[in-house]
Formats: structure tokens, sequence, C-alpha cells
């Protein structure tokens, strides 16, 4: 495996070389699935996970350099939006100083590697919505914890890449769901009380905020995204990950309920609801396809139908 910038043979549509890449976060919800996709590519993974604490600056200087990946791509995050609020200093430290460390140890690699710095559209804020759907020209307005700690690891991204001449791309994903998420998102959440529901005999399911409308990608798709991106995009550019649609969290619900065959009440627990949580998010994905010609490839009613799946075999 060569070591270096990764780049297309013949533009996108082109074959891509296999390469040596590094993932941090690998053993995550998102980073088990790249990790797949990567190696389903052809590529060579150096999967780290919990074995390397992304804040110490002599463990990731050595998972790098030992390593001396053609791409990197920085997973590794607190990533749970609402929970950020219960410990914003931990939050900030393993985002930011998180990314700072990673950025440094694949500046100082013999050949630079392309940097995947996966942000998040949380970053954009309360966006109104005749500013709709989001590009990635939109200000930054963070709200949370989470959204404001990402938005400083994206600056510390494009210090790497303009004072250090590093090779870094950076992405905004939306809401992205699939088999393996953890209930404390939003649609493994409602798909878990369904399931357990049916079996249980229970009329109802405990919901929170209906109203909010998401944005919502398979987490197949983001992956496929992300190593498009690492290959076609232009290093210091940043692209949005997302679907162009925008379902409410209640016709999300509701789907989950026919695709179950359940027959169940919503009914609304005021503290599943988010403190400021952002009402309509819907993003863009113009650059990206421009750039790489991703689309998503899986239906929001197939993702509901394989979360569905995937819960029936852990409930």
């Amino acid at each position: 495996m060569g070591t270096g910038t990764v780049q297309a043979s013949s533009g996108r549509a082109g074959k891509v070389p296999a390469v040596r890449a590094l993932v941090t976060g690998a053993g995550g919800f998102v980073g088990k699935w790249l990790v797949e996709h990567l190696r389903d590519q052809g590529d060579e993974v150096v999967a780290v996970d919990r074995d390397v604490d992304v804040t110490d600056t002599s463990a990731v200087r050595t998972a790098v350099l030992d390593a001396l990946p053609a791409a990197v791509y920085h997973l590794a995050a607190l990533s749970h939006v609402g929970q950020s609020w219960d410990d914003p200093s931990a939050v900030v430290h393993v985002n930011t100083v998180g990314t700072s460390t990673v950025l440094d140890a694949c500046a100082r690699c013999p050949d630079l590697p392309t940097v995947l710095v996966v942000s998040s559209a949380e970053v954009y804020g309360r966006v109104a919505s005749s500013r709709q759907p989001i590009s990635e020209d939109e200000p930054l307005a963070p709200v949370t914890p989470y959204a404001g700690s990402k938005a400083a690891a994206e600056m510390l991204a494009v210090q790497a890449h303009l004072g250090r001449g590093l090779p870094v791309v950076r992405v905004r994903p939306f809401n992205h769901v699939g088999p393996g998420q953890s209930e404390a998102f939003v649609v493994p959440a409602l798909a878990t009380r369904i399931v357990a529901a049916q079996r249980n005999g229970a009329p109802t399911i405990a919901v929170g905020n209906l109203s909010a409308r998401r944005d919502l990608t398979d987490v197949r798709d983001v992956v496929r995204a992300y190593r498009l991106a690492v290959v076609h995009g232009i290093p210091g550019a940043v692209y949005n990950v997302c679907s162009g649609t925008s379902p409410s969290i209640d016709e999300v619900a509701r789907s989950l309920l026919r695709l179950a065959g359940a027959e169940l009440d919503l009914e609304v627990d005021p503290t599943l609801a988010r403190p400021a949580d952002v009402p309509v998010v819907r993003g863009d994905p113009g650059r990206l396809h421009a750039a790489t010609g991703w689309v998503p490839r899986y239906a929001l009613e197939q993702t509901l139908t394989d979360v569905l799946d995937d819960c029936r075999r852990v409930v």
C-alpha cells in the first residue's frame, strides 16, 4: 500500500486505487460501517478506537506514525447532542482537543495523508426556513455545547490546512440512521419502544418532540460519502452529507408503526425533549454531488425497516 495524499486516477468515475487508511472512532456506530465499507473497497484499514485516547498527544502520534496512512478518517467524538449539556467541558476536550491532536500527528507524517474531519450540521444552529435547504455557505451559529465543539474543531482543521499544508477535507453530516445505532438517538429509540410494546402488549409508546423535522441519511450512504470526499474532495473545502429532505419525527414514528404492523398511541413525554432543540433542519447536498457524484441509495423506508429488524434481534 502506498502512502501520501489520496488521488483518484481518472476523475470521479475512475477506478480509485486501494490505500492504507486509519480510522479513529472505529468501534462506534459510524466507524464500524466505515471500516466495513473501506475494506469492501480494497483499502487496508488501521482501526483506532478506545485503545487510543484521541486527546493523548503521544499515543495519537505513535498510532499515526506507525501506520503512515494515505487517508485518515477522524470520527472519534462524543456525539450525543442532548447529553452535551451535561458536561460541556468533556465534549470540548474530546471533540476539539482530540481533533487538534489528530491533525498535529498527521502533519508530522513524511507523506501528508488526506484527513477527513467529521463535523456536524449542528454547527449551523437554528436556520430560518427561508434559508433552507442549508448550504455550506450558511454562517455557523452553534446552539449546543456539542455544536460549539464541532465548530471549533472545524477551525482547527482549516488552520492545519492553511498553516501546515495538510490536505484536510471537512464534512458536515446531518442526522444519520441505520442498524446498530444507539437507543440514545431518536429513530432507534422509537423503534425499540415499538418492538418492546408489541411484545409486552403495551398500548402506548413515549415520544419527545414530534414536530421537529430532520434531514435523515442512511449510515451506509454516509460512509460512502466519506470515502468519496477523501478521494474526490478539494482540500480545505467542506461538504454537507445529507438527503435534502426533512420528514418530521411524527412522520418517522408513524412510518415505523406502519412498518412494524403496530397499532399504538404516541404519548408525548416532555422529559424526552432536548433543551434548545432546533425545529427544522434540511440540508443541500449539491456541493458533494457535484464533487463526487454521490447520491443516497437507501430510501428512508428501507432504513426504517432495517432498524426495526435490528431492534427485533436485540430487544
